[in-house]
């Protein structure tokens, strides 16, 4: 998917922008240790296995040795990542070098991961007590369904059959940027908001976790300790259960809202209660470059501006409807037009041209992404014409100036005008001036003082 502006920060953003002390106290788990591992830069990834059992500081000098001349730029990313994580502690000698050294809990707790592996503190429950679990296929409807009804409720609460569990306080936190909060309006869907449906699932799932994980200390949660087990989560064997008595008291508040966003499934046995990770969860530690968790594309559009929607989700339904006439709607297939009438409703959400030609070729349905361009130049190019038309007019507010005492005022205040920017046209002939609003306070002070100079010559001062 195309890279939008309201995901600049992905999980591990998240982790390196914690206090020193925190990341510290994360690196005590090994499963974290290998989480940051897995998420780093590949050139990264081999500077810390370089040095895991190097004690000593290793120069920036003899770092740069390692890398060839065309490799430079991806050696400052690395360290950069590796420093913004505190896995690399920097350090300046008396000479001013640079150098620098693993973070020692990072560094020992990665080196007994590797050696003698890691144990998750909670073990599957055995089959005996597990009845009837559910099979991959249904976890994983059983995960989509979850999604797509929260994703739903997010920005269309009326098309919600099943609603979530989440309060109002809480949705209101994942609406934020979302949608917009005018009083007297009914929240409508921003230009962030429309960003945020243009994402894959994981890159979504990021940003809700982001905002989950932000307002935690609010509920009274350390996000150091909720961060530590969505990371620790993603380890767990997706299909397995695992005993909810297992679960610490932050654990267990957390787990009931992952739940709802289809991150894990909650089941009740005789005596047992237990917790069922999906892909949503084992996802969390994947890369957003990672291109087996995209989804594959749905759309097909025509030369004649018909648009086919191979799908039956009231989600991809509700999305196409923003920008596109919605005509009928069968079991597996969305059936629907773009015309200029529904481009300009888009227009006026604050919907671009250029989103909603990206939304449709990154989810062009597999037949028509092998051509090139998979969707039609002619609806493109139309949709661009169609955007330029509407923006051909730009509203700026001004103040119209008129009745000039004399010729001398008028040119004295088109001057004036005109050396602070604000002047947008002028008629010398009839004296009249319009400025830009902004200007309006300025030209007002100027003006009195004009009158008051003008009242000093008249009574002969």
């Amino acid at each position: 998917m195309p890279q939008v502006r309201i995901i600049a920060k992905n999980f591990m953003d998240m982790v390196g922008a914690l206090p020193a002390m925190k990341l510290d106290k994360l690196y005590e788990n090994a499963f974290i240790c290998e989480a940051v591992l897995r998420s780093l830069p590949p050139l990264a990834k081999n500077y810390v296995l370089q040095m895991l059992y190097v004690d000593a500081p290793v120069t920036a000098k003899s770092m740069e040795e390692w890398v060839i001349s065309d490799g430079f730029s991806k050696h400052k990313v690395a360290v950069d990542r590796l420093l913004q994580l505190r896995i690399f502690l920097e350090a300046t000698d008396r000479k001013r070098e640079t150098s620098y050294r693993l973070n020692p809990k990072f560094q020992r707790n990665l080196q007994t991961y590797l050696i003698y592996g890691g144990a998750l503190p909670r073990e599957p429950m055995p089959s005996s007590i597990t009845v009837r679990l559910p099979t991959l296929d249904d976890l994983e409807a059983y995960a989509h369904d979850q999604w797509e009804c929260f994703l739903l409720q997010l920005v269309s609460s009326a098309q919600v059959e099943r609603p979530t569990n989440f309060s109002s306080s809480m949705m209101k936190v994942f609406q934020r940027g979302l949608l917009s909060a005018r009083e007297m309006e009914t929240p409508r869907l921003t230009e962030s908001g429309f960003q945020f449906l243009l994402m894959d699932t994981n890159a979504q799932l990021w940003y809700i976790i982001r905002e989950y994980i932000s307002t935690a200390q609010e509920r009274g949660l350390d996000p150091t300790d909720l961060i530590s087990f969505l990371l620790e989560l993603s380890f767990h064997a997706m299909g397995e259960a695992y005993n909810l008595s297992s679960l610490t008291e932050v654990q267990s508040k957390a787990i009931k809202d992952l739940a709802d966003l289809g991150l894990v499934k909650l089941q009740q046995g005789r005596k047992e209660s237990w917790f069922i990770p999906t892909k949503l969860a084992t996802n969390l530690s994947v890369s957003l470059s990672d291109s087996s968790s995209r989804k594959q594309g749905i759309v097909v559009v025509e030369t004649n501006f018909r648009l086919y929607a191979y799908s039956s989700s009231k989600l991809h339904c509700e999305i196409l409807r923003l920008f596109s006439r919605i005509e009928y709607q069968l079991p597996n297939l969305i059936v629907g037009a773009i015309t200029k009438e529904s481009l300009n409703t888009a227009f006026e959400k604050g919907i671009t041209g250029e989103q909603i030609i990206s939304f449709l070729q990154q989810n062009a349905h597999p037949r028509v992404a092998e051509r090139t361009p998979a969707v039609p130049e002619n609806v493109t190019d139309q949709i661009r014409l169609w955007e330029a038309d509407r923006n051909r007019v730009e509203l700026i507010p001004s103040h119209l100036y008129e009745d000039f005492p004399s010729k001398e005022v008028f040119e004295a205040a088109s001057d004036f005008a005109r050396e602070i920017g604000g002047l947008l046209w002028e008629d010398s002939k009839k004296m009249r001036l319009i400025v830009r609003g902004e200007s309006h306070q300025d030209m007002r002070d100027f003006l009195r003082r004009q009158k008051w100079y003008a009242n000093l010559l008249m009574n002969g001062i």
